[in-house]
């Protein structure tokens, strides 16, 4: 996989600032960050489901 550098960055940068637009930019963000909050949140909550689970399979043996 190819290193990204900050020239590089600051490119993806401005090319999704054009194509999304500056007003919709904010919106765009918090979407991101919302979802990147649900995907933490469900990915512990599998996590804690599979540990309950191998606790209760040991208690039943």
């Amino acid at each position: 996989m190819p290193n990204l550098g900050t020239p590089e960055l600051i490119i993806i940068l401005l090319v999704v600032l054009l194509l999304v637009g500056g007003r919709k930019l904010p919106e765009l963000a918090r979407s991101i960050g919302t979802s990147m909050q649900e995907l933490r949140k469900g990915m512990n909550g599998e996590a804690k489901t599979a540990k309950s689970a191998e606790a209760a399979k040991s208690e039943d043996a």
